[in-house]
């Protein structure tokens, strides 16, 4: 499954995951774009989990109605040393999350 990785998520984490299909916001040209209309995009485009650290968006979208899976690192920050430390569940998540869930990681807590 194609994983899309949210502005809030810093561009350096990307090596890190580089054993999945995944893009950046950036790459993909959609910065700033709310969330309602970035999960259509990623709909759109074939994406199917978003990789955030938005502990919000679970309720301010309907990821059932989206199709899109989310996962969300709850890390002390959002610096890249901080969310390394969850990229092997991150990794086991991906492979088995399902359209319009939601999981929240905190390993490293």
């Amino acid at each position: 499954m194609r994983v899309l990785l949210d502005e809030c998520v810093p561009r350096p984490l990307h090596p890190y995951l580089k054993s999945l299909d995944c893009c950046t916001v950036q790459q993909m040209g959609w910065r700033g774009k709310k969330n309602g209309e970035l999960l259509a995009l990623m709909k759109q485009e074939g994406f199917g989990i978003l990789l955030t650290i938005d502990q919000n968006l679970r309720y301010q979208q309907n990821l059932q109605q989206a199709g899109i899976a989310v996962i969300v690192i709850k890390a002390k920050s959002n610096k890249t040393k901080h969310l390394v430390p969850d990229i092997p569940q991150v990794l086991a998540t991906v492979d088995v999350i399902q359209a319009g869930s939601y999981v929240e990681i905190d390993a490293s807590a």
